[in-house]
């Protein structure tokens, strides 16, 4: 039975399939029936680029208890580099002042 759980969000970046990359316009993530895993349900991720031929696309499936650890990943990476953005390169960083001394 399909589950119709689908989630399409815009995506800027790059994928490479073969020796080749290419732009990225989309990504899909869906919980149905594994296509290419030997598993039953999975998370499937899709990275496409929607102007390309229909090879121009990056798919991953994973169990849920990989794509819970791989959120979790994601969820760190990304407050650690919203924070290198805010304080170390000063974007929202207070400005300090130096005194001669």
């Amino acid at each position: 039975m399909c589950t119709s759980i689908i989630e399409i969000a815009p995506a800027e970046g790059m994928a490479k399939r073969g020796d080749e990359w290419f732009p990225l316009t989309q990504s899909v993530v869906a919980y149905d029936h594994a296509r290419h895993a030997p598993l039953g349900d999975v998370i499937t991720l899709d990275f496409f680029n929607t102007s390309l031929d229909p090879g121009a696309r990056a798919g991953v499936e994973l169990t849920l208890d990989s794509a819970k650890a791989l959120r979790a990943a994601l969820d760190r990476a990304i407050a650690a580099a919203e924070f290198e953005e805010a304080e170390v390169r000063g974007k929202g960083a207070v400005p300090v002042l130096v005194r001669a001394a």
